[in-house]
């Protein structure tokens, strides 16, 4: 049986080698919070050995974060400092992968002043919108993870002492990330054909839109553009680079045409979002728009969220993920949108991927926003997945195929 510290070794080197798939020559970015520091020198050490030209590092203090919120005055966080985005666009032109450790504690804000969050959250989504096109289009290498922090930690498990509450975590993304006895890097080269199988037969279907249907009142339809691609979890970059953007991933995704939503749509996990949750929440939508929400917790801040920008309102993702899956299975809320999503179907509000529709990369946003590409300063996720969630897809003559039935996939 696998060590703790085996099982580690693993991680760092499938998300280096088939995560973000470090080149030789290649640099290298890391966002990470401080608590991550033992854990960034392992992906720094595989990094190099892989043949990184150079691995950097931006520190991440939540404990900062939290008190910047406390004492600084709202018009701090109405600006970005040109340093913030320039430092984006430095490694993005240098054709710099990235590795990012999502770990937040999903309520480090709770009890901040809302609308601080607010002004913090737009003027972050508007000063980066330009350079989230180096991720957004695929132009270079990205990966996202997670590894415990006692804060999250203590929120995923919040009857168990911290240490105990860490390692409890710990077992539950090695569970998600097929970390185990077998060979993770082989495991996830199989996990990834299937995943490439699903999408390929829904590109056959071609389908004109897709219905959701589900106990929970959710009842929408969805129109897909011509010429939409369901990608599977690995992309490649601009240079010809297979990468996962996610670790873990169970989904197969597409854009949706903005402007033909319509219909009821209910979450089925909370969503953490600025620092705050958002959770029990319906959106109704109307021609693509959200024209009417509520939600039992933090509709505060969902309102914040709906009004980023004009776009804010319209989807730009439609993600399938099975129920029956590694990170459902593990029957944990991680209250981290990167394991949440894929755990169940999901959706995004704002900025669709233009890599998912044929030519989309090469578009200009005029063209994008003509056949139904939406833009925006967002990109949020959120899960509506459940274990009676029924999808049809309707092809253009009125032929319907099942997609999902009670939660898993069809075919």
């Amino acid at each position: 049986m696998k060590t703790f510290e085996q099982k580690l070794d693993d991680y760092a080197r499938l998300i280096t080698s088939v995560g973000a798939n470090i080149q030789k020559d290649e640099p290298l970015l890391i966002n990470a919070p401080l608590e991550a520091v033992d854990f960034v020198r392992m992906l720094a050490k595989n990094a190099y050995a892989l043949g990184a030209k150079d691995v950097s590092v931006n520190w991440i203090d939540e404990e900062i974060q939290r008190l910047r919120y406390e004492y600084a005055p709202l018009e701090v966080f109405e600006e970005v400092p040109e340093w913030a985005v320039e430092r984006i666009r430095y490694y993005g032109e240098k054709g710099a992968a990235t590795i990012s450790i999502s770990a937040r504690n999903p309520e480090l804000l709770k009890g901040m002043d809302q609308a601080k969050i607010a002004a913090d959250n737009l003027s972050k989504s508007t000063a980066m919108k330009d350079v989230m096109k180096y991720a957004m289009n695929d132009i270079n290498t990205w990966c996202i993870l997670s590894i415990p922090t006692v804060g999250w930690a203590k929120k995923v498990f919040p009857g168990l002492p911290e240490e105990e509450a860490v390692q409890k975590l710990w077992e539950a993304i090695f569970a998600a990330t097929r970390i185990g006895e077998g060979d993770a890097v082989e495991l996830w080269r199989e996990h990834l054909a299937d995943l490439k199988f699903r999408g390929e037969y829904l590109n056959e279907k071609a389908f004109d839109r897709v219905i959701y249907r589900s106990s929970n009142g959710t009842n929408l339809s969805v129109g897909l553009p011509k010429g939409h691609i369901w990608v599977s979890g690995a992309g490649t970059n601009s240079r010809g680079t297979d990468f996962v953007a996610n670790m873990p991933t169970e989904e197969v995704y597409t854009a949706p045409d903005a402007r033909r939503v319509n219909g009821s749509l209910y979450s089925t996990k909370p969503l953490a979002y600025g620092g705050n949750l958002i959770d029990e929440f319906h959106l109704e939508f109307k021609d693509g728009e959200v024209v009417d929400f509520d939600a039992k917790v933090g509709k505060e801040v969902l309102a914040d969220l709906l009004k980023v920008d004009a776009n804010a309102k319209r989807l730009g993702e439609i993600a399938l993920v099975p129920h029956d899956s590694p990170i459902s299975n593990t029957n944990v809320l991680f209250y981290n949108t990167l394991f949440d999503e894929n755990a169940s179907c999901h959706f995004a509000l704002g900025k669709a991927y233009p890599t998912c529709v044929k030519g989309g990369v090469d578009m200009t946003e005029e063209e994008l926003e003509g056949i139904g590409i939406n833009d925006s300063a967002i990109h949020e996720d959120f899960m509506v997945g459940s274990k009676d969630l029924s999808i049809v897809g309707i092809q253009e003559d009125g032929t319907e195929i099942p997609i999902f039935e009670n939660g898993n996939w069809a075919f």
